[in-house]
């Protein structure tokens, strides 16, 4: 447990950023499982614009440090590459 007021803060100031980054993290998630239930149901036009919609938000996890730059590229290097072979 926290002694000093320094440390008490740090732990304040942790959980408060773990709640962001869980937030950040779920709301991610939403869009990637939008990506997939569009490429899941076959229609092409539906995954190009879940796609579109889902990029932006990957790299702004990258951004706010929720997600390292790689994991997101290759993310969106695979969802890419089914998007197209749906169409």
């Amino acid at each position: 447990m926290a002694n000093t007021a320094q440390s008490k803060k740090r732990a304040r100031q942790n959980e408060a950023r773990f709640a962001i980054n869980k937030m950040r993290r779920s709301r991610i998630r939403t869009y990637l499982r939008a990506v997939e239930e569009a490429i899941a149901s076959g229609d092409s036009a539906a995954a190009k614009s879940a796609l579109q919609a889902a990029q932006p938000e990957i790299m702004r996890g990258v951004t706010k440090g929720v997600m390292h730059k790689n994991t997101a590229a290759r993310k969106m290097s695979r969802l890419a590459a089914r998007v197209k072979a749906v169409g």
